[in-house]
């Protein structure tokens, strides 16, 4: 039986990193919760033991289920009628087995009847559901809104919605709106507050809403009258059971067709406010993006591993000229470039979901006691490495994301253009990973913060410190070497001091320092497991030919090229 966990080593060997027993004991409290819950852990090894079985059953339903499910998930897709959306009969199948096997609200507390897991096996779980259908992830990763409910919501609310979605609710965050896509500020829906029923009512129109027909909604609305940007806006929750809100359609979209992207009509809706009340972007709703732009970085790798996989198949299988096209120098070279940007990527997602995991655990704990003061020195370091790391990883997931795709159709040649073949597919469903959650564009205007900071290098300075075996000290020379361009190019561009000169290369400097950040996760995976050098090579001999060429076009530029890309 296949099994799309145990197939994979590299989700093990994630699982396993040293940092981990950290994290576990933040989480368990030091496995307080043995005495209280019969399946809390007891130590570290039997919480991993947890995870290790957990993530198993999960790989074994996505390989034998979801999988299998996914071409006509694709073809049916979700129909709506005047009672609502219908998921398409492969998509039910899939959230039944997965309720069934009781891995709703892996990550929300054991007292409303979740698993307490960590970020890092929830994110392994998206990664392998991605890979299985990326559609599906859409439906089931948005249990990612019970986080928010439970970091910013009253113990009420968390009482009633909580063990709603541990045992199988949906979940939607309805943000954007047909005037308000990227920019937030510009939310319209009208949250107006009956002092007589002491209850908050909805009334607007919600666009590109994924899983819109969720059973239980956080919204963004606008609660403060007169206003026009962030600070009149509050988050609230919408629980679908009280009616008041219509799909008024479905989209019909390029790739991920069996998620339901709706636009919704509110109309006199019943909400709950969360938290304060005009704090919904500022605070909730920037919480909230964080995860889910953490949940797509996992889409996007589990995307880019099925088309890793599908290429690397058909080369083995295709005949051409008397020998299989894998043998082909042109074939093999690009399948060895997709593992090691597939290894690359995959490295830095499990790195931030670390650095978010340790943050969030501090965060929890500072609600029920005072950290010490070594406690919330580290919360912060922690939190800000995460912050920087998060946008990085969204941002370049989905773009090699793409490049797998589009890699491995073109190693299907006009097989891969048919339907007979999943990555058609696969190709669909990747391109909307740069889009949603934040462009990649948008990604640069949040990552250069960390370049311009001098976040990203201090955190590279604690990469090249890591104690390595001598035989890898060739590549951290290289390494190093990179970095220096690296130190070179933000000066030659900071020192002309101008705003947009320096959002006309944040591109290319964030790109730069991703391969540098990528390239030393790569050389700490090597220095744990030999079987990483060969992608660590591959990856650092492409990258830094291109970190060269983007460093050249920064120092052959000046203020001046500004008015020659303009088009007004």
């Amino acid at each position: 039986m296949d099994n799309f966990y145990l197939d994979n080593p590299e989700l093990k060997f994630h699982l396993t990193h040293p940092l981990m027993k950290k994290i576990v004991s933040l989480r368990e409290r030091n496995f307080s919760g043995k005495d209280k819950f019969d399946y809390a852990p007891m130590d570290f090894e039997d919480a991993m033991d947890s995870y290790d079985k957990v993530l198993e059953i999960i790989g074994d339903v996505c390989a034998n289920i979801i999988a299998p499910n996914a071409a006509n998930v694709d073809q049916e897709g979700p129909q709506l009628d005047e009672h609502g959306v219908t998921y398409a009969r492969g998509t039910q199948e899939n959230l039944d087995a997965l309720i069934k096997a009781g891995l709703m609200g892996i990550t929300l507390p054991r007292e409303f009847d979740g698993l307490n897991f960590s970020m890092i096996p929830y994110t392994m779980a998206a990664d392998i559901v991605s890979r299985a259908d990326a559609s599906f992830v859409n439906i089931w990763g948005l249990q990612d809104c019970a986080e928010t409910i439970h970091e910013f919501a009253s113990e009420d609310q968390k009482k009633r919605f909580l063990p709603r979605v541990a045992h199988g609710a949906t979940m939607a965050m309805g943000l954007t709106e047909p005037d308000a896509g990227s920019d937030l500020q510009a939310v319209q829906l009208k949250a107006t507050y009956n002092e007589k029923e002491e209850r908050w009512y909805l009334n607007g129109v919600k666009r590109f809403i994924t899983n819109g027909d969720g059973e239980i909604s956080l919204v963004l609305a606008r609660s403060e009258e007169g206003t026009s940007d962030g600070r009149g806006l509050s988050m609230f929750i919408f629980d679908k059971a009280n009616k008041g809100v219509t799909v008024r359609r479905i989209e019909h979209k390029l790739g991920i067709v069996g998620s339901p992207t709706c636009e919704l009509v509110f109309k006199n809706a019943p909400a709950e406010l969360v938290g304060q009340r005009k704090l919904g972007l500022i605070k909730y709703v920037m919480s909230l993006m964080n995860g889910a732009r953490l949940g797509i970085a996992a889409q996007a790798v589990g995307i880019a591993e099925a088309a890793y996989r599908e290429a690397l198949g058909f080369a083995r299988e295709r005949q051409q000229f008397g020998k299989a096209i894998i043998k082909f120098p042109a074939v093999y070279e690009m399948l060895s470039i997709m593992k090691a940007k597939l290894d690359a990527v995959r490295t830095l997602l499990y790195e931030t979901a670390r650095y978010v995991d340790i943050y969030k655990a501090y965060n929890f704990i500072s609600e029920e006691r005072d950290l010490l003061k070594e406690e919330r020195e580290e919360m912060k370091n922690y939190q800000k490495v995460a912050d920087i790391l998060t946008p990085l990883i969204k941002g370049l997931s989905s773009e090699i994301c793409n490049t797998l795709a589009y890699d491995s159709l073109q190693i299907h040649g006009g097989s891969g253009f048919m339907k007979d073949y999943p990555i058609e597919r696969i190709y669909r469903d990747a391109r909307i990973t740069s889009i949603y959650e934040g462009t990649t564009q948008l990604q640069v205007v949040a990552a250069i913060r960390g370049v311009t900071s001098g976040g990203y290098l201090k955190q590279i300075r604690e990469y090249e410190q890591t104690e390595i075996k001598p035989e890898l000290q060739t590549y951290r020379r290289i390494l190093i070497s990179m970095t220096e361009e690296y130190e070179d190019a933000v000066s030659k561009v900071l020192n002309v001091g101008d705003n947009e000169y320096t959002d006309f290369h944040a591109r290319r400097l964030v790109e730069i320092v991703g391969n540098i950040i990528m390239g030393y996760l790569l050389l700490l995976d090597a220095n744990r497991n030999p079987e990483y050098w060969k992608s660590l090579e591959i990856f650092l001999k492409i990258t830094r030919g291109e970190n060269k060429e983007r460093s050249e076009i920064i120092r052959l530029s000046n203020i001046n090229d500004l008015g020659k890309f303009k088009h007004e």
